[in-house]
């Protein structure tokens, strides 16, 4: 069966169209027909005509036909329209803005392939049993939109796990860099108790005991600079994550607010709103370990 790429659910929306067009074109094709039997009943009653007699039925016969024909392609102009004002009504409740492009309605490829799919439809069709198939219901028209909120709220809680668990890692370096400080000041204080304790030694033991002191301490404070520099920049990055745990829940409150219009009334909505709620409490609570 020939395909138009597009998924099964509007390849049956095309399918169910084209049925319309076919049967709307059959319509008119009776309705020429029966114009060409009503001039063959009405007027072709005698066996020889005159050349005006001819062009004058022939002349009725184009103004009816022609009225027919076009008046049957202002309706299909029409019926077009309002097909394209459900598609365009269905994308904008999502703010979606749909383009098309003119040019391809006369691609002779396109419409050969459209033409093959209506054949091989057509032919299927056919050999389908008497039994009347049993139609699709049609799907909630708000049903791609739910989709892809579902999908954004996914995606926001997946960000939002990452970000979490990052925050513990900086907490972790945080508390690796502050008991390093500790230390270092506890060995700063022992040392400085000996030098008090050793100053009623030897000048030499006292002179090599000071410039002990001295490298120490030189090596402390170097590495206590290391320490407040990167102390700052586990600060800065806290705040950055800080920033974006924030805007992650406001981008969670707006999904809300928008599954809350969509599901009222569903069981999946309680329990999103219960999950969302329990991820704002681990987020205040994240915060409030940060402020400590």
């Amino acid at each position: 069966q020939a395909e138009l790429g597009v998924n099964e659910h509007h390849q049956n929306e095309v399918v169910s169209y084209m049925r319309f067009a076919r049967f709307k074109r059959g319509m008119c094709l009776k309705t020429v027909d029966s114009c060409f039997q009503d001039l063959k009943d009405s007027r072709l009653v005698e066996e020889t005509f005159t050349v005006d007699e001819v062009i004058d039925m022939l002349d009725g016969l184009q103004s009816v036909v022609h009225s027919e024909v076009e008046s049957e392609l202002i309706n299909t102009t029409y019926t077009n329209v309002l097909l394209l004002r459900q598609l365009f009504s269905q994308a904008e409740k999502w703010y979606l803005k749909l383009q098309t492009d003119v040019s391809d309605l006369e691609n002779r490829e396109l419409l050969d392939q459209v033409a093959e799919f209506e054949k091989s439809e057509y032919t299927s069709s056919n050999k389908k049993s008497t039994a009347d198939p049993i139609k699709p219901k049609l799907a909630p028209l708000n049903e791609g939109g739910s989709e892809l909120l579902n999908k954004t709220v996914a995606l926001l809680q997946e960000e939002n796990e990452k970000l979490k668990t990052r925050l513990r890692t900086i907490e972790t370096q945080a508390t690796a860099a502050l008991d390093e400080k500790s230390k270092l000041e506890k060995s700063l204080r022992d040392l400085q108790m000996i030098q008090g304790d050793q100053k009623n030694n030897a000048n030499q033991d006292i002179t090599e005991l000071e410039n002990k002191v001295a490298a120490l301490k030189s090596q402390f404070e170097k590495t206590l600079n290391d320490t407040t520099a990167n102390q700052k920049f586990l600060e800065e990055d806290l705040v950055t994550t800080k920033h974006n745990l924030l805007k992650v829940q406001d981008q969670l409150s707006t999904a809300e607010k928008e599954l809350e219009k969509k599901f009222q009334q569903t069981a999946a909505y309680r329990n999103m709103k219960e999950i969302l709620t329990k991820k704002n409490e681990q987020i205040k609570d994240l915060r409030r370990r940060l402020s400590k």
